[in-house]
């Protein structure tokens, strides 16, 4: 029997590789998004009768679970389900204004529990599935040049340990996928370097870490090095390193 994968921001560049690569593979899909034209494009480049698709605002958290339900429905049950929508803000802006920090919170912490909520009950009431959530490295040290997209992405990756402990017993895996920097239109601004990949390379690392049912995973690999020295540099030292501690 086909996997039936529910891909929830589906639209992002990554998430639209990961899409490509489930259908390759036969999997029957559901693809939810904001972006009404660019989701019908991505359901077009796929087997019509392996996906369906739906519009959706995340920053609706009261629609949350009538969207997953949905979605489930559509496919008649779920066995892996993707949540990979999210979005930097505007640093700068979060400083000087709440509803911006908060609109940051939203995007990448709150709607993703609005998500989490029924998805996990539903698996868990099934005895089995798989939940993906695409968080950041970025959540492993607070940086004066994104600390509030930090913050959310750090409280999703706790609230995802506590998930993945509760449902354990139930045989449901939660895999939280730490990206690092990656060339999609989301850091289009962004001063590229070295350790910037490409949205199917990330795509395949993902997909590789849900069929493992790994708990966590750093995407690409190499980050957990990086990550290993950010995270134990002495604060007093970090402060003194602009390429560390920079806007």
């Amino acid at each position: 029997m086909s996997q039936r994968v529910l891909i929830l921001g589906a639209t992002s560049a990554i998430a639209a590789e990961v899409a490509r690569l489930y259908a390759a593979r036969g999997a029957r899909l559901c693809l939810v998004g904001r972006n009404a034209e660019k989701l019908a494009r991505l359901a077009l480049e796929l087997p019509a009768d392996l996906v369906t698709s739906a519009v959706a605002d995340f920053a609706n958290l009261g629609n949350a679970e009538a969207v997953v339900r949905a979605a489930i429905d559509a496919l008649g049950g779920v066995d892996v389900a993707l949540i990979a929508h999210g979005d930097l803000g505007d640093q700068l802006e979060t400083e000087r204004s709440f509803a911006a920090a908060e609109a940051v919170i939203t995007a990448n912490f709150t709607s993703a529990v609005a998500l989490l909520l029924p998805l996990a009950n539903h698996m868990e009431a099934a005895r089995g599935g798989t939940l993906g959530v695409i968080t950041s490295v970025a959540a492993e040290r607070g940086r004066p040049r994104n600390y509030t997209y930090a913050s959310a992405k750090g409280a999703l990756n706790v609230y995802l340990q506590g998930l993945r402990t509760r449902l354990y017993p139930a045989g449901v895996k939660v895999t939280t996928l730490k990206l690092g920097s990656v060339d999609t239109p989301m850091t289009a601004t962004h001063k590229k370097n070295l350790v910037f990949s490409k949205p199917a390379a990330v795509a395949r690392d993902i997909v590789a870490a849900l069929d493992a049912g790994a708990a966590e995973a750093y995407v690409p690999a190499y980050w957990a090095a990086i990550m290993t020295i950010v995270r134990h540099t002495p604060e007093r030292l970090f402060q003194r390193l602009p390429f560390l501690s920079g806007r």
